[in-house]
């Protein structure tokens, strides 16, 4: 009996031992989440504060959604943006045929607009997505935008930092000074279903915080809305819902009822430009993939197949005699594209791919949109009735198995004045609102005017400066004297008068 109660004494000191180091690493894991903290979007969303938002939420009082609203509202903010001349939002010419597939807005434009002379201004909707001020937003909300200003739910505002853009996702990730932000829980679209409840939160027809509720209407649905942007590798498998969204919606956050976002608000059908009952929202698995390549290469990482792809109908698997009307057919085979050169031909039919079925185009895109060039993915296929599994290395466009990295900073000249776009660090440090940096001076107007290297341009003829675009788009509409206002290096005040050369027709020419 004493040996028995002994090796009990041991066993429980050992298991103490045990759950003491799991206590320790889960208490280090939630209330010091920097030290484990990488550049990706999951490290993100490691706020033990945040996080415990979301273990009051009740979703079981039948129709009662306060609790997914008090969790969304907060973190949805509203986007204004600002592009330099015009004369109103763009209209659709005439002869163009009707698409009732659009952005919000339809013919008048992507977003909410303001019709007014001069500076052009337009509204959306954003996502705030982690604590220190990361922010997702449709491309199309700030395409364009000199200024980009986001406004907190609590009606803070700040301007807002691009970390990058995708024509391809139709999506953009942005950053604010701020820490200790509310934000969305990131959900697992792939499990979300047709006629589950959801959420849809955002700013349509700039009213803020508006929050309304309908039901995933169907998944995978490519409207060819992107692609007739003319972006030729666009990836669409949107999740359609009947929730009211209307023009100001765009970039804001579709909600499951557990409060977690699986969408992100994108586009609507409609004959009119407004709710008629059909929304699209981009699926957040391929948002989670997509930021993550802005955070750590700047720019999207886009794997490439090398396949044309046709959906399977009952007429094609006949003609072919498929057999089945499962899978996604491959019509044609890039010449040394990843799929050649994996020995994938003409006439197979993709069926899995990782082990997940695919039985759409769109769901295929989407998949592989998921992976990066160099990558290895099985793919499960069906040829002449036999079934066969195929590694293949994925691509880039340019037909390369390796990733690429952005330039640090977005520069672009201006008779002989190289700009970048200043950091965040950089404002700080100098107590700026904003400002674009000189890099560089080859001889010209500026040069001539004593603007160094390292000068920090605040104010173009008492317009305020947010971005290289902003500014450039700015000078490009001056010409004859102008006053440049900045900070120095060493934070040292200075005004410059720069003389631009006349414009021809300011001549008479």
């Amino acid at each position: 009996m004493r040996k028995i109660f002994e090796n009990y004494k041991i066993a429980t000191a050992v298991f103490a031992g045990v759950m003491g180091g799991v206590v320790t690493l889960v208490g280090m894991y939630a209330f010091a989440p920097n030290v484990f903290r990488a550049n990706n979007i999951e490290d993100l969303q490691s706020s033990s504060k945040q996080l415990a938002r979301y273990a009051s939420l009740n979703t079981q009082i039948g129709f009662d959604f306060t609790g997914v609203s008090e969790i969304a509202n907060p973190a949805v903010v509203h986007i204004k943006t600002t592009m330099s001349g015009g004369s109103g939002s763009k209209s659709m010419p005439q002869d163009m045929p009707f698409n009732p597939f659009d952005f919000f807005g339809g013919p008048g434009g992507p977003e909410f607009r303001f019709e007014q002379p001069g500076p052009q201004m337009a509204t959306g909707s954003g996502v705030i997505i982690s604590d220190d001020g990361y922010i997702v937003t449709n491309n199309h909300v700030i395409d364009n935008a000199n200024k980009i200003e986001v406004v907190l739910n609590d009606k803070r505002t700040y301007i807002a930092e691009l970390v990058g853009a995708d024509k391809n996702t139709d999506l953009a990730l942005l950053r604010i000074g701020e820490n200790s932000l509310p934000f969305l829980k990131l959900g697992n679209s792939d499990q979300v279903k047709v006629g589950q409840w959801v959420v849809a939160v955002g700013n349509p027809f700039n009213l803020n915080s508006t929050v309304t509720l309908g039901i995933v209407s169907a998944m995978g649905r490519n409207i060819d809305l992107i692609r007739s942007k003319g972006n030729q590798y666009a990836i669409e498998n949107f999740i359609q819902t009947d929730a009211a969204i209307n023009p100001g919606n765009s970039g804001g956050a579709l909600v499951n009822t557990e409060g977690e976002l699986v969408g992100i608000n994108t586009a609507i059908a409609s004959q009119t430009g407004s709710y008629a009952g059909y929304g699209f929202a981009i699926p957040v698995n391929l948002m989670k993939k997509v930021v993550n390549d802005f955070m750590k290469y700047g720019q999207v990482q886009r794997a490439i197949l090398g396949v044309s792809i046709q959906e399977i109908t009952q007429e094609l698997a006949e003609d072919k005699k498929l057999g089945s009307l499962k899978g996604v057919y491959i019509a044609d085979v890039v010449e040394g594209g990843a799929a050649q050169k994996a020995g994938v031909k003409k006439g197979d039919v993709v069926l899995k791919i990782e082990g997940e079925e695919v039985n759409s185009s769109s769901r295929l895109q989407e998949k592989i949109g998921e992976y990066r060039p160099g990558d290895k993915v099985t793919l499960t296929v069906n040829r002449d009735g036999k079934i066969r599994e195929i590694e293949t290395v994925l691509l880039s466009k340019e037909g390369e198995a390796k990733l690429t990295t952005a330039k640090a900073n977005n520069t672009s000249e201006f008779l002989g004045m190289s700009l970048g776009n200043t950091s965040q660090a950089d404002r700080e440090k100098l107590g700026l609102k904003s400002g674009i940096k000189v890099e560089a001076m080859q001889d010209g107007a500026f040069k001539k005017a004593g603007i160094p290297k390292g000068f920090i341009i605040t104010h173009i003829n008492n317009e305020r400066v947010y971005s290289v675009r902003g500014a450039i788009s700015v000078l490009e509409a001056l010409s004859g004297s102008i006053v440049v206002e900045g900070v120095m290096p060493g934070g040292e005040e200075k005004i410059f008068a720069v003389k631009l050369p006349v414009k021809s027709n300011e001549r008479g020419e």
